[in-house]
This record gives C-alpha cells, sequence and structure tokens, in this order.
C-alpha cells in the first residue's frame, strides 16, 4: 500500500506532514488574527494624524482654549481610515473565531459604557466651569486612553489574552504620561505615545507570525 502510493507521488513521510500542517496554522491564523500587523500599523498612523492633528491647532495657543476646527479634515480622515480597518477586520474575524479571539456582547457594553461616562463626566466638568486647560486639553487626550486602555485589559486579562492586555495596559500608560504633559503636550503625548505601542504591538505579532 505504501509502495503504491509512493509510486504514484502520493505519500507523506512526517516531515512533509508537519511543514504541511505549519503552514496551514500560520496561514490560519494570519486571516483570523483580531489584531494582524497591517491593522495595528493602520490604528498607529490614525494616532499619528488624528493626536498629531489636535496638537497642531493648540500648539502655541496662550491661554490655552481648545482644538480648533482645522483638526476636523484629519479627523475625518481618521474616521473613514478607521471604518474601513474595522469592516475588513471583522468580516475575517467573525467568520470563524471563537473563544478568547471575540469579544462577547457583554464585554463590549462593558467598555462601552466605560468611555460613555468618561465623556459624560467631560461634560460635567465643562457645565462646572472647569478650566479649558483641563476640560478640552489634559482630560480628553489622557483620560479616554486610561479608562478605555484600563478597561480593554481587563477583560482581555480574564481572557486570558496577555499580548491584546499588554497593549492595552501600554495605551493606558500613555494616558498616564499624557496627563503631565500641560493641555497642548498631552495631545502630542498621545500622538506618539499610543502610535509607539501600536507599533510595537505590530511587530510582535509579525515575529509571532514568522516563528
Amino acid at each position: 500500500m505504501s509502495t503504491a502510493m509512493a509510486d504514484n507521488g502520493s505519500d507523506f513521510d512526517p516531515q512533509q506532514a508537519a511543514t504541511l500542517l505549519n503552514q496551514t496554522t500560520r496561514q490560519a491564523r494570519r486571516k483570523f488574527e483580531p489584531d494582524p500587523p497591517w491593522q495595528l500599523a493602520t490604528r498607529a498612523v490614525m494616532a499619528l494624524i488624528g493626536y498629531g492633528a489636535l496638537w497642531l491647532t493648540t500648539r502655541g495657543q496662550h491661554p490655552y482654549m481648545y482644538p480648533t476646527a482645522a483638526a476636523a479634515p484629519a479627523g475625518i480622515l481618521v474616521g473613514a481610515i478607521n471604518v474601513t480597518v474595522v469592516t475588513v477586520t471583522a468580516k475575517r474575524a467573525n467568520a470563524g473565531v471563537s473563544g478568547r479571539s471575540r469579544l462577547r456582547p457583554a464585554e463590549i457594553a462593558v467598555i462601552t459604557m466605560v468611555m460613555v461616562a468618561v465623556f459624560a463626566v467631560m461634560g460635567v466638568l465643562a457645565g462646572l466651569g472647569v478650566s479649558d486647560s483641563i476640560v478640552w486639553g489634559i482630560y480628553p487626550a489622557a483620560v479616554p486612553l486610561i479608562a478605555g486602555g484600563l478597561a480593554a485589559a481587563g477583560v482581555m486579562a480574564a481572557r486570558g489574552n496577555r499580548r491584546v492586555a499588554g497593549t492595552a495596559l501600554a495605551v493606558a500608560a500613555v494616558g498616564g504620561a499624557a496627563t503631565f504633559a500641560g493641555p497642548s503636550g498631552a495631545w502630542l503625548v498621545a500622538a506618539v505615545g499610543v502610535s509607539a505601542v501600536m507599533l510595537v504591538s505590530a511587530a510582535i505579532v509579525a515575529r509571532q507570525h514568522r516563528a
């Protein structure tokens, strides 16, 4: 039987079978990886453009007021890119991935509620007459990164996804650093910090794919 298969060129030795299995595994991982390197790299560019544009419109404001409408084109561009990236990735990630690779509705709800609360508090601060440097500077640049990062880190750590949890903690740390950079500098720290975190995460995922 084995001789007949070999004569027909269809016999696989154990090494060939292992090689084929490894190749198939890598292909499946690339297809269903919820945060593929290209998406993380795209997010790095979006962070640099979006936060960077906000920083440019606030640089040199004395006293500090808020990001001006000049940042709107960058915001529209970032939003369009983000929708495209999320849509493309969702089609792949939701096609057949289960377990810890997909967020459950309850987990999405938790993270969403945290972010809604963050901006609700921002509205309260504005209503109370808190200074513009906090309400339109330090707070929106830093606090969403801290709160969102910690919430996402908690969810992913509970699911055993250490890489994504670590990335989320790094984003929260960037938010913490931004609180010490002043109302305008906070946007610059967010731009550079979040972009760097995404690029490092992309490099880690790419290295895992090659391993």
